[in-house]
């Protein structure tokens, strides 16, 4: 899927490169671990203060390896010289990757999420280039989300948990997707606590 300078497409072992210079130009330690760390969080931050490259390593194994944990998409930039830049990543995992997320306590006890989850996916973490933020890369990786999971990811339904904050916070603040990119792209509030809503689109 493309807008006219903006290419999405599924990541792959291809984008490695673009993805370690847009962790590293976001001073992103985490590597789109979070979900998959078993430690509390005094040891997550432990971890991405003093081993990110545990995680880098992880994320770039399970990305060569086309694993789960690390399916998603990319937004890639062309510039008017030809020259182009990955700016976006989205992950976009199986729920049974996540349970993690599900068992958050803003989550874990709604009706929605009990059951089957087959064929479920969840839009886990979002990272914009800090160049491109604000000019609509988020709503183009969820639009781009929306035209490959059924297709290429075997999915029937996508998940999103974004945070509504009340008041201004930082664009990092916004690491599992801002509102507006999923309401574009027909996401529907279907549950969750404030400031934490669930939303999901049917494919």
């Amino acid at each position: 899927m493309s807008s006219p300078r903006l290419v999405t497409a599924p990541a792959g072992p291809e984008h490695a490169s673009g993805l370690r210079e847009l962790f590293k130009a976001a001073s992103s330690p985490c590597f789109c671990r979070f979900w998959h760390f078993d430690g509390t969080n005094n040891e997550w931050l432990d971890r991405c203060a003093n081993a990110p490259e545990e995680n880098a390593s992880a994320f770039f194994g399970a990305l060569e390896a086309s694993g789960d944990e690390a399916k998603g998409i990319v937004a890639i930039h062309e510039d008017d010289a030809g020259t182009q830049t990955l700016v976006g990543w989205l992950k976009v995992t199986p729920a049974a990757v996540m349970r993690k997320a599900y068992e958050r306590r803003f989550y874990k006890q709604l009706p929605a999420f009990q059951g089957d989850r087959q064929g479920v996916f969840l839009l886990g973490c979002t990272l914009v280039h800090p160049s491109f933020r604000k000019q609509g890369v988020a709503k183009t990786l969820v639009a781009g989300a929306v035209s490959y999971a059924k297709d290429r990811f075997g999915a029937r339904v996508l998940e999103a948990l974004p945070r509504r904050p009340k008041e201004p916070v930082n664009d990092e603040e916004l690491w599992t997707g801002p509102m507006g990119a999923f309401e574009a792209n027909g996401f529907e509030e279907v549950g969750g606590l404030e400031p934490y809503p669930v939303l999901r689109r049917v494919l």
